[in-house]
């Protein structure tokens, strides 16, 4: 049995590109063949703008402002609720701003793809649990990143403008 990545565009504000849908695809089986998740799985990922991730950032982070990425795991301890319908463990909802998401591909000088995927497997790691509270999990987590983004060819790139700055808990999400 396969894995299953439910995808929805609740946004307008950011054209999504072809072929995004199945990068995002490849990056959530790059996570669980990486962490050796052996059971089919099922992830909600939602694009959403600005406006509704601050909505969400604000209802459940309590932090009224936008970010790049939420990540809603639904397993506890390594358990997850098993989709009846399919046999998936249902891991977790993953949102993700398109206009923060564009913003940081400018920023960091990559094609929005690239941002996407890397948002994608950052959440996916929270969804199975990671986090990045003090720099020893940080950087366990950041890692494991690169070596997932280097399995999908989606590297950082040597040049600094290309590479996230500081740690990982620059991000918006922590």
């Amino acid at each position: 049995m396969s894995n299953k990545v439910l995808i929805t565009n609740s946004q307008k504000a950011v054209k999504v590109p072809s072929g995004l849908r199945i990068l995002i695809r490849r990056a959530c089986n790059a996570v669980l063949e990486f962490e050796h998740f052996e059971a089919p799985a099922e992830i909600s990922v939602t694009f959403v703008d600005n406006a509704a991730i601050a909505e969400l950032n604000n209802q459940y982070r309590n932090k009224p402002m936008p970010t790049d990425v939420l990540s809603f795991p639904l397993g506890v301890d390594g358990k997850y609720d098993v989709d009846e319908n399919n046999g998936c463990k249902m891991l977790g909802d993953i949102v993700i701003s398109m206009e923060r998401a564009q913003e940081q591909a400018n920023l960091y000088g990559h094609p929005l793809q690239r941002e996407v995927a890397f948002l994608t497997v950052h959440s996916m790691l929270h969804l199975l649990g990671y986090d990045h509270i003090d720099d020893d999990e940080a950087e366990v987590m950041e890692a494991r990143e690169d070596a997932i983004l280097r399995d999908l060819a989606l590297e950082r790139g040597e040049d600094p403008k290309l590479v996230h700055v500081g740690p990982i808990t620059n991000h918006a999400h922590d």
